[in-house]
């Protein structure tokens, strides 16, 4: 019989409870110092928005659905399957999975920095677009709105709380939720082409209502909701330590020593703090 499975096993039991061990020591020794971001502003502001947009434009979106050309209905229906979970959740699930399969003790010092700087990317993804996948479910549920297909049926403003209902799951957004995540993450990765980002991630948020799956106000409320979850995650990352400092900036900044391909560390010098600690991720414990 072979070994392989129990030798795999054991592996990925140690390296788990090296993560937590990590972790749990970071948590411990690095004070919570946060930068003060004015969150009452933001929500109000967020608030704001959300009534605006419901006040300006939900009504005419439930009236136009279904009243678009069949090309650009074809063009939505394309583009809005990219605002689901999975495109990014099941590919950050499974780089933690083979991270935690793998002899971190056999890599080399350059290939160990790799694999620990793409599962702390995926631990973020994880956070930023996981979490914020549970909230709006709990949230779109325990509201209950009508979806646009069925305005005629109830209206604009129709709310069913806890019916469990697919109809009545409209507001936030999950797509657009999904999208604000991703929107956060590029942002905290990529400060100077936010604008980018954010064209990208609008408009695959805005498709959900052109397919009539929900209204304007919905999908503001998602991607704000996302994209307050990716902020929050990265600020406990770079509190941790992981691809992210922390700064007296408003933001966490990216590490110097965070590259998700090959790493050029400069001659004579060895990265603190991430590396080092991640020499410490899988030391194999099997025979």
């Amino acid at each position: 019989m072979s070994i392989a499975p129990l030798v795999l096993c054991r592996r990925s039991l140690g390296n788990f409870r090296d993560t937590i061990a990590i972790v749990s020591r970071r948590f411990a020794v690095r004070p919570a110092r946060y930068p003060r971001i004015l969150w009452s502003v933001w929500l109000i502001a967020w608030a704001l928005l959300i009534v605006a947009t419901f006040l300006r434009f939900d009504a005419g979106a439930g009236e136009m659905r279904g009243e678009w050309s069949p090309g650009f209905a074809r063009f939505t229906d394309f583009f809005t399957q990219f605002g689901l979970g999975g495109w990014y959740l099941i590919p950050a699930a499974l780089c933690l999975v083979a991270a935690n399969l793998t002899d971190w003790r056999g890599l080399s010092r350059h290939g160990r920095m790799i694999v620990y700087n793409w599962t702390c990317f995926a631990f973020l993804v994880l956070c930023a677009a996981g979490l914020s996948g549970l909230a709006v479910n709990l949230l779109k549920y325990g509201i209950g709105r009508a979806r646009p297909l069925y305005f005629d049926s109830f209206g604009v403003l129709s709310l069913h709380p806890f019916a469990m209902d697919a109809r009545f799951a409209g507001f936030p957004s999950g797509h657009a939720t999904t999208m604000g995540a991703v929107f956060g993450i590029l942002l905290l990765l990529f400060p100077r082409r936010w604008y980018l980002a954010l064209a990208v991630t609008a408009c695959i948020a805005s498709t959900r209502v052109f397919v009539g799956a929900h209204y304007p106000s919905d999908t503001v409320a998602g991607f704000g909701l996302g994209l307050a979850f990716a902020v929050v995650s990265g600020l406990v990352f770079a509190r941790l330590g992981f691809i992210f400092g922390q700064t007296s900036s408003k933001l966490p900044v990216r590490k110097r020593t965070f590259r998700l391909g090959p790493f050029r560390a400069p001659k004579g010098r060895i990265s603190t703090a991430g590396p080092v600690e991640a020499a410490g991720i899988g030391v194999d414990r099997t025979p």
